[in-house]
């Protein structure tokens, strides 16, 4: 198991891609219940109870879809395990990073120093998603990080649609 968190680490500093990691469902299994524990903690600092499960579980499905129907359009599905595990382990462990971060965010304290935090690490997940889609669709980086945009941008549209925000009663 070390040795998988040790490739996604090499794969969010862009030293690795998808296809280092091993081609197995155990592997596919794992990155899914890291990203929905580190997604649960998040979401659970600020929403709370059944509304962080689902976000989560709609969060991965969304993160799963999009790895399938990438590989579908482009004649790749044979490298799905692979990059559906980069792309959620990887989300796992950026999102582990941020979790301090967050929470400093929703105590509203830091200020900007802690905003620009995270903005870095927003930019670092979406050339992080840009960086193994190139390497699992075998297309130009520009290319990559486009489609990595549209996602996420998509992502959090679905995600507000579904789930939007609720006025605080104080």
């Amino acid at each position: 198991m070390f040795d998988i968190v040790k490739r996604l680490f090499e794969i969010c500093l862009f030293k690795k891609g998808p296809q280092d990691l091993p081609y197995r469902l155990s592997v596919l299994k794992m990155a899914v219940a890291a990203n929905m524990l580190v997604s649960f903690l998040m979401l659970h600092m600020d929403k709370g109870g059944v509304r962080s499960v689902l976000q989560t579980v709609v969060g991965i499905a969304l993160e799963v879809f999009f790895a399938g129907l990438c590989l579908y359009s482009f004649g790749k599905l044979a490298r799905f395990w692979q990059t559906a595990s980069a792309l959620l382990g990887t989300d796992a462990l950026l999102s582990f990073f941020a979790l301090p971060v967050m929470a400093t965010l929703i105590l509203q304290q830091g200020g900007v120093a802690v905003f620009l935090v995270m903005v870095a690490i927003i930019i670092w997940h979406w050339a992080v998603v840009g960086h193994i889609l190139r390497h699992a669709l075998d297309k130009h980086i520009s290319f990559s990080l486009g489609l990595a945009l549209l996602y996420l941008v998509a992502s959090y549209k679905v995600m507000a649609l579904l789930f939007p925000e609720l006025p605080s009663v104080n």
